[in-house]
């Protein structure tokens, strides 16, 4: 059966009532990133055996064209291969579709309504996170892409819980994001993890010696190589916000299923 985009394509999958609460992770931007993703829903879950943790179906391609490159006009757009990716794991019964990359989240609308399944905006855990560890008036230093840094992703979105609030962003400066932030990404995403740690920590410590009293991890990459044990500040994990709010609605889900 061919699928297009916008088709109800649960419709002939019994899986989604044979699972309840299933999740499914659109990946493999980047392959390691995903794997993380997983671990922390693995973490975020009550669990004492097997059966009690989520159940998740996931597509990993790394494939999909660059995000970075495709907003700076560089490269091709990776919607069409990130709709493919989703409508596999709508076939396979998910009722939830969440992303674990930052980036790719400035394709969130198109890519939510061509697949019509719910969603998670990874921005958004990060953002309630970031106001619940500091508050709304607090400098919040963010490191992630170019991409996401230049297109607002952030610091243009308004945190839901406190919609009349501003969150007040330390940023990097230029100079900073191409010779530490951007290569410290490509480093980890090569595999060069001391490498990636040394650069990224560098672009922290930086953040903290303008103010920033908390530090969002806004791009998947980022979270494998600095977190709250090396660190010069408070970190917000986007990967693992996103992670404890999925697991959250599957048990939801699969309560509302058991009666």
């Amino acid at each position: 059966m061919q699928v297009m985009a916008g088709d109800d394509v649960r419709a002939s999958s019994p899986t989604d009532e044979e699972f309840p609460g299933l999740i499914g992770v659109l990946g493999g931007m980047g392959p390691l990133a995903t794997i993380d993703f997983m671990r922390k829903v693995l973490i975020a879950t009550p669990a004492v055996s097997d059966q009690d943790h989520v159940p998740l179906v996931v597509s990993s391609i790394p494939q999909v064209p660059d995000r970075t490159a495709a907003f700076r006009g560089d490269g091709v757009s990776p919607l069409a291969a990130m709709i493919a990716s989703g409508q596999r794991l709508a076939r396979a019964g998910a009722g939830l579709v969440v992303v674990p990359c930052n980036t790719a989240h400035l394709w969130f609308a198109e890519l939510e309504s061509a697949l019509a399944l719910p969603m998670l905006h990874l921005v958004d855990a990060a953002l309630e996170d970031a106001i619940a560890t500091v508050g709304a008036g607090a400098p919040i230093g963010l490191l992630c892409t170019d991409a996401t840094l230049a297109s607002g992703l952030y610091v243009n979105r308004t945190p839901r819980s406190a919609q009349a609030a501003r969150v007040q962003w330390a940023l990097p400066t230029a100079t900073e994001m191409l010779e530490l932030v951007m290569p410290g990404i490509a480093s980890v995403k090569a595999g060069a993890l001391d490498r990636g740690a040394e650069l990224l920590g560098a672009a922290a410590r930086a953040l903290a010696r303008r103010g920033a009293q908390a530090l969002v991890l806004g791009c998947t990459e980022v979270p494998l190589v600095l977190d709250a044990g090396n660190s010069p500040l408070p970190v917000i994990d986007a990967t693992d916000a996103l992670a404890r709010r999925a697991v959250a609605w599957s048990l939801s889900q699969r309560k509302q299923a058991l009666g």
